[in-house]
């Protein structure tokens, strides 16, 4: 049966308090709803947060069986240039995968997620990994600014060892112009929320539920958890009680504590309802975004033996304030800073280079040597071991999923940064292997010799007068 193999999340670890935002550009005359955002840092985007919610899909699992990867955003990097293969290529995926991006719409992480489970009911494909992640940029001071959020969440679908069946889906397609951007334009434009809200929202999310109810002779009272996006919040209740269902049935938004993800959205409540989730519960999912997409899942007993997830509620746990709204506006590089001389140094990676050196760079991939089972990052044709130095016997070794120890650290603030100091050192990983990184989501008195870091996918640089952004690894505390 076709269904849910294995979910995962990431919240980033900054959140920002509405409160902090409007006492910035409060003088505009928007007002905040109480809550807060999670607000992905300066090295953070859509695809680093989407392999970092895959890392916790698929933790435990044999990867080596994925053989298609679908991304849903709204906020891609890339226009030219596939954004999924990036993602696929971080987790060191094999080459012989089906790729693609699934874009424009908020509700293109469900749509992706329908996609999914089509390919595997048609036999084309087996164990797809889907991943919805979004990080919007709003200009400052609008009401955008207060909803938007980041995040990702990421399903494994297979036809094999499923926690949740695929059960039912209906859909509805309008071409609703609430927002748009073309391709030059960094900002979206948004037409008044009263049209947004009362001729899309309260008719195509309750459309799509209905539909879905009649299609498959169903109840609303048969459903454990609803879920779908709350952006209005007044509407979203009066949503709940015309289609009848319960208080206790309704998923958390979420929309207080990180915001509106958009194409993530709804993926991430359907993983928060899924940690919750008990065998033999009905789950309804349904997005918003020309037109909607409602589908359910039934969970099955595989549930219990799902290995740990940090999930949604983990990462929720583990945040910190951000109390700057210049610094988030640096982080969003939406004002200019000067970070000095050394900041206007180019240090874009070769596209040839990148490519040769691209399980290197992405995958974080070194040698093992296959004598003696010494590792060492970055791969090396002799063996480093002075008591063997075998020549030409190695095998590619992963270090993304391998945690280490800080061996030693510094703190630069002559060193070119958005938000200095920058902070680098050594990390000696379990099992062997000892390498130079930079660490991130972290403060300079918090770091200290022997503590327990992991490796996280992270943008190096966006060098946008070409073009190009560059992603690595780099070290962070353990934070769940």
């Amino acid at each position: 049966m076709v269904g849910i193999k294995s979910y995962g999340a990431y919240i980033p670890r900054y959140r920002m308090n509405h409160n902090t935002i409007f006492g910035a550009v409060g003088f505009l005359g928007t007002f905040p709803t109480p809550g807060e955002k999670a607000v992905a840092n300066h090295d953070e985007d859509t695809i680093t947060m989407a392999v970092a919610a895959a890392i916790d899909c698929i933790n435990g699992l044999k990867r080596e069986a994925i053989d298609c990867l679908y991304l849903a955003t709204t906020s891609q990097p890339y226009l030219l240039r596939q954004n999924s293969a990036i993602v696929a290529a971080a987790l060191d995926l094999e080459p012989n995968i089906r790729t693609a991006d699934f874009i424009a719409s908020n509700k293109a992480g469900t749509t992706a997620l329908l996609s999914a489970f089509d390919a595997v009911n048609s036999g084309t494909s087996s164990n797809v990994l889907v991943c919805a992640s979004d990080s919007r940029l709003s200009k400052p001071g609008g009401s955008q600014e207060y909803l938007y959020g980041d995040g990702a969440g990421a399903l494994w679908v297979a036809d094999d060892q499923v926690i949740a069946t695929f059960e039912g889906f209906y859909s509805v397609s309008y071409d609703f112009p609430d927002r748009w951007k073309i391709g030059t334009e960094k900002f979206e434009h948004a037409w008044e929320d009263r049209f947004i809200r009362d001729e899309g929202y309260t008719k195509m999310i309750p459309e799509a539920i209905s539909g879905l109810l009649k299609k498959y002779d169903l109840k609303i009272k048969d459903f454990a958890k609803i879920a779908f996006p709350g952006i209005y919040a007044r509407e979203h209740a009066a949503i709940i009680k015309r289609l009848g269902a319960e208080p206790g049935q309704i998923q958390d938004t979420l929309i207080d504590k990180v915001g509106d993800t958009g194409a993530a959205s709804p993926v991430i409540m359907l993983v928060a309802a899924l940690e919750d989730a008990k065998p033999g519960d009905k789950i309804l999912v349904a997005s918003f975004g020309n037109g909607s997409d409602a589908l359910f899942v039934q969970v099955t007993e595989n549930i219990k033996n799902l290995g740990e997830r940090r999930g949604v509620k983990k990462y929720l746990a583990s945040k910190k304030e951000l109390t700057s709204y210049e610094k988030y506006l640096a982080f969003r590089n939406l004002t200019t800073m000067d970070i000095g001389l050394r900041g206007e140094v180019g240090i874009r990676t070769p596209m040839s280079a990148l490519y040769r050196e691209r399980k290197t760079i992405l995958a974080l991939c070194g040698s093992r040597c296959k004598k003696c089972g010494t590792p060492q990052y970055p791969p090396q044709r002799v063996c480093v071991n002075p008591d063997c130095g075998a020549v030409d016997e190695m095998e590619d070794y992963r270090f993304s999923d391998r945690r280490g120890v800080v061996f030693t650290y510094t703190g630069d603030n002559l060193a070119a940064s958005i938000d200095p100091p920058s902070i680098y050192g050594l990390v000696d990983f379990d099992g062997g292997g000892r390498y130079w990184f930079d660490f991130t989501d972290c403060d300079l008195d918090s770091i200290k010799v022997g503590m327990p870091v992991e490796m996280t996918f992270r943008r190096r640089y966006a060098d946008e007068p070409t073009g190009v952004y560059g992603y690595s690894w780099k070290a962070t505390p353990i934070r769940a």
